[in-house]
């Protein structure tokens, strides 16, 4: 959160001269901090605990409730709509991520606790609410980061095209300084801080930090806000999700993963399910 900020104040300093969102009133920065404590810090707390109870491939399963949920909060709020065919483009890549996460053996499962061994019949209840919980913080945080700038394109003068090109950076600023406020406040409730200090010593992990930054919180949620200003959030958010996909040849040629053949048909089916939103 803190390298995230630090490069989003550079980016907002470089295009609009000042280091935090200009116009932002008092709604937008309301809905966007909202925002950013069910996305970011509801949303990623719940996910990083479904990693530990229930394995990362199930921890990700869940995440397909995200588009849905985007979908459903977006009508509520919006009272947006979803054609026929792009319902059917949602079920069917949703139904293609599933095949994929679950055809994966990820070695964190293999090596962890033996109560997942018994992943395959049953799952803790907990682990369940957390990858729940997880879903819809996802999906939900981007309707309301929507709606956030909705509010803040409103405050925008049309003279300041600046500004208003780069709107989707700032609004993530906003929500990442409630981002890091919560987890500050998560480390302090659950005594993390020393933990988090000891961390910054290990070079190796700082440098991946970096890279993590730049591509997550910096770019990659940027863009996803973008993605859902001009579209529907369930479209969005479906197209997101599909991650688990994208990271199978990485995965291959980086690290010289073994891929299935129900992760490629997975794949196949996802990538379907998303060209039919552009049909």
């Amino acid at each position: 959160m803190v390298a995230s900020l630090s490069l989003l104040a550079l980016t907002l300093l470089i295009f609009t001269g000042s280091p935090i969102p200009k116009y932002a009133d008092t709604n937008t920065w309301f809905w966007l901090s909202l925002s950013g404590f069910v996305g970011y810090v509801f949303g990623d707390f719940c996910l990083f605990n479904a990693y530990i109870l229930i394995g990362s491939r199930f921890g990700q399963l869940f995440m397909t409730l995200a588009p849905p949920t985007a979908a459903v909060a977006s009508w509520l709020i919006f009272g947006e709509t979803m054609s026929g065919i792009a319902i059917l483009g949602m079920i069917i890549t949703m139904s293609g991520i599933g095949i994929s996460i679950l055809s994966k053996e990820n070695k964190d499962d293999a090596k962890s606790h033996s109560r997942f061994r018994r992943l395959h019949t049953s799952l803790p209840a907990k682990g369940i609410l957390f990858g729940v919980g997880a879903g819809i913080g996802q999906g939900l945080g981007l309707v309301l980061s929507k709606l956030g700038m909705t509010y803040y394109e409103q405050c925008i003068p049309s003279s300041d095209g600046d500004v208003l090109s780069i709107m989707p950076f700032a609004s993530t600023f906003i929500r990442a300084v409630t981002g890091l406020v919560g987890f500050i406040l998560v480390m302090l409730f659950t005594r993390k801080t020393r933990t988090v200090l000891r961390a910054t010593h290990d070079g190796k992990a700082m440098a991946a930090m970096v890279g993590l930054t730049l591509f997550g919180p910096f770019i990659g949620v940027s863009l996803s806000l973008m993605a859902t200003l001009y579209t529907n959030p369930g479209i969005a958010q479906t197209i997101m999700a599909i991650s688990p996909i994208l990271i199978l040849a990485p995965a291959y040629f980086l690290f010289h993963q073994k891929i299935t053949l129900k992760e490629i048909i997975g794949a196949i089916i996802s990538v379907i399910g998303v060209t039919m939103f552009f049909v």
